[in-house]
């Protein structure tokens, strides 16, 4: 039997175990629950998009399965019989009771925009870091709303109806959920993922709403970006340079995958090699020649300091005294997705450019389709001096017991 024959059957079979196991535990909840449950789960959310989560209904119970990590997360309705008289904590298999009353999150690189938009927030009573991108989650710990924990001590969290991390790799105790939008590869799979938090809180419907909204948004801007083409498409290089001297282009498909819908085209398709070390005279003049058919750069690079990072920077790791051929420099198209950052740390594009990605293709299209009506949200242009913004406690001006609504472009 060959590999390819070899995987499909070993995912078909794992496909069905998982079926098996759902419908084993549907019917195995549901006669327990038969006799005396008068609660039924109405609001329901399907997953359309995204594929690293799924989500099972029952009548007094919901199961979302985690693609990530392998487990289900059984989550029980509070009222119902169930919700006193089971409880899981397996390898495979943790409860839940829900709607949830409070949780905590691992902010080290948890997106709490979904959070806002669900219209969460006053709930996340414990955080691990103020490396947050939220001005108004900023606000709540700075008045004492959320409290501090140590990651590093499990057990802390199981004051809480959950824990909600993002970094899979640490030790996990009975109430952690894993969420993790970023192992999808495309931009609105990500954004899909605000149901998976949705359906902790009965709040299928508003999950559904926003998603809906977000996702029309960002079909009718890729309609504009596809009109704005003319004979030959704007040329895009995301790159990253590092310490070593090496300049590397990205392979990340939710870049590139924005690159497309914008409009543009990706350098990586025109090329064989991504990595360049500048200390190599043939590798650094192969990079120069590269640059200079590229129309729009996006400098990835990792800096302690983004307030101080600017074109100075980005020549001086090139390594290249004249620049005359560089047309991105010419056309002062020199771009970094820095834009909101807070404490000069976390950045936003790990945050709102997550739950939020038509702002993104908006930001991308002005980019690559520069008309100067438009400002954008998280990427500023180095090439002109631009600044960054700080985020703050002192920027939340709205009522955070409310939702966050979804900015929606006109297009």
């Amino acid at each position: 039997m060959s590999s390819s024959s070899s995987s499909s059957s070993s995912s078909s079979s794992s496909f069905r175990v998982q079926i098996i196991f759902v419908l084993f535990i549907s019917g195995y909840l549901q006669g327990a629950n038969a006799a005396s449950s008068t609660v039924i789960v109405r609001n329901i959310s399907k997953t359309e998009d995204a594929v690293n989560f799924h989500i099972y209904y029952g009548q007094t119970f919901k199961v979302i399965k985690n693609v990530v990590d392998g487990k289900s997360y059984l989550l029980i309705q509070n009222n119902s019989r169930m919700a006193t008289r089971t409880k899981y904590c397996t390898p495979r298999i943790k409860s839940f009771v829900i709607p949830l009353s409070n949780y905590s999150a691992d902010t080290y690189s948890f997106p709490v925009s979904f959070l806002e938009l669900l219209g969460l927030l006053g709930s996340m009573k414990g955080i691990t870091s103020d490396s947050v991108a939220s001005e108004c989650a900023l606000k709540l710990y700075e008045t004492g709303e959320i409290e501090m924990m140590n990651r590093s001590e499990p057990q802390q969290f199981s004051e809480f109806g959950a824990h909600f991390i993002s970094e899979t790799d640490q030790p996990q105790a009975c109430n952690f959920a894993n969420f993790v939008p970023l192992v999808e590869d495309y931009p609105l799979q990500r954004a899909e993922w605000i149901k998976f938090l949705g359906v902790f809180a009965n709040l299928e419907t508003r999950a559904n709403k926003v998603y809906d909204a977000i996702k029309e948004n960002y079909l009718c801007l890729t309609k504009v970006a596809a009109s704005k083409n003319g004979s030959f498409k704007p040329i895009v290089a995301w790159m990253q340079y590092y310490d070593s001297g090496i300049w590397s282009f990205t392979k990340e498909t939710c870049k590139l995958k924005y690159v497309e819908d914008a409009g543009g085209e990706n350098i990586d398709n025109s090329i064989s090699k991504i990595t360049y070390n500048t200390s190599n005279p043939d590798d650094s003049e192969e990079l120069h020649a590269i640059l200079c058919t590229v129309d729009v750069v996006i400098d990835e690079t990792y800096t302690l300091d983004p307030a101080g990072y600017n074109q100075s920077s980005f020549l001086e790791n090139i390594g290249v005294e004249d620049k005359s051929c560089f047309g991105f420099i010419a056309n002062q198209s020199l771009w970094r997705y820095d834009k909101r950052v807070q404490n000069l740390t976390t950045l936003d594009w790990n945050d709102g450019a997550v739950s939020q990605p038509q702002l993104v293709l908006a930001d991308l299209i002005e980019v690559l389709f520069p008309n100067g009506n438009y400002s954008t949200t998280y990427f500023r242009n180095i090439a002109k001096g631009e600044g960054i913004v700080s985020i703050g406690a002192n920027m939340c001006g709205r009522d955070i017991s409310t939702p966050l609504e979804p900015t929606i472009l006109s297009c």
